[in-house]
């Protein structure tokens, strides 16, 4: 089969290798349709990541066809169309007894360490089929659009633990994929004011397409002002950070409402300064400040369900297709913001 073989830091070489035999009675072969780029995907590839031991097939926004199954695997049969997200629970952590297996004590995912999906087929691991966010996909829904259904699981956790609250004020740091895509879930989740920021102008431009209140170019205004003057000098009720940027983060604690919350939704790069912290504003705002990551199996398969009815239509994220042969083409797409998801088809 052809795959794209991550071979060492900036190294991805697309080329023929053994396809994988089903060689467990309780795993699966599936035929990759769509595996969309993470932003993860290309820190994997531009830093590494301890759980990833190259030479590795990355990429874990996935969605396919059955194409063999285990005999002892009764949830599945071939033909079958699948979406797969990223957190595997162990299954035997407190954590994953717990139902909270995105936090993991041994952390597995889907093109860490267990295989991705930047290939033709994928065999999943029967860990992955009996505790992971493994979910037939639902009705007419596509694979590119199910696909998607691994981000949209993480902006579900997200929102699900900034307790959103109907008739909510929401402000979004960060207007890419998943920031317009958080912004779209708080309206369906009852949000009655929703604003984003970003510097980038053609993703500005992007962003107006979507369900959002209020656009705020990070370049030409202020940010804290702008948002202080929607919310009539109160703040926003929920803010969220959905850019790896500390700069945002700071920029986050600025706007919050007493008694409001901060998600530090998005993640910062390995070695970034800690931010300094005015602890007196948490005190005496009684305001709330934590983080989240991943999603849980449960999440995905809310996902799909949100997807395949239309609450969220996946179809308006995804602006470009690649094939596997122009997979460094596509990561070049997502890195330079000429588009929003970007969406391999092997």
């Amino acid at each position: 089969m052809k795959a794209a073989v991550l071979e060492g830091l900036e190294k991805i070489t697309v080329k023929e290798v053994e396809t994988p035999k089903l060689e467990d009675d309780r795993g699966l072969l599936l035929k990759m349709k769509s595996c969309a780029v993470c932003g993860s995907d290309l820190r994997i590839y531009h830093y590494g990541n301890p759980r990833v031991k190259p030479p590795q097939i990355i990429g874990h926004e996935i969605a396919g066809e059955v194409a063999e199954v285990g005999s002892k695997v009764n949830r599945f049969k071939v033909g079958d169309r699948v979406a797969i997200g990223a957190d595997v629970p162990c299954g035997e952590c407190a954590f994953c007894r717990d139902g909270q297996g995105n936090n993991c004590e041994i952390n597995y995912a889907m093109g860490y360490q267990f295989p991705g999906g930047f290939a033709e087929y994928l065999l999943v691991d029967p860990l992955v089929i009996t505790h992971g966010p493994i979910h037939k996909i639902p009705g007419e829904l596509g694979y590119d659009e199910a696909a998607l259904a691994e981000p949209l699981a993480c902006c579900i956790n997200g929102l699900e633990l900034s307790w959103l609250s109907l008739g909510d004020t929401v402000a979004i740091i960060g207007a890419g994929p998943v920031g317009c895509m958080m912004a779209e879930l708080a309206r369906y989740m009852g949000a009655r004011k929703v604003m984003i920021s970003q510097r980038s102008k053609t993703r500005l431009e992007m962003a107006k397409k979507y369900d959002i209140d209020v656009v705020i170019s990070a370049t030409e205004e202020d940010f804290t002002e702008r948002v202080m003057e929607e919310t009539d000098g109160m703040g926003a009720d929920v803010v969220l950070t959905a850019t790896s940027s500390l700069e945002a983060q700071k920029q986050a604690l600025t706007v919050i409402k007493n008694r409001g919350r901060v998600n530090f939704f998005a993640g910062l790069p390995k070695g970034t300064d800690p931010i300094m912290l005015d602890t007196n504003m948490i005190h005496y705002k009684e305001c709330y400040l934590f983080g989240s990551h991943g999603s849980t199996p449960r999440h995905h398969r809310m996902a799909l369900e949100f997807l395949a009815s239309g609450r969220i239509n996946a179809r308006k994220f995804i602006s470009h297709n690649f094939p596997l042969d122009q997979i460094m083409e596509a990561f070049d797409t997502v890195e330079s913001r000429k588009g929003m998801k970007v969406v391999i088809n092997p």
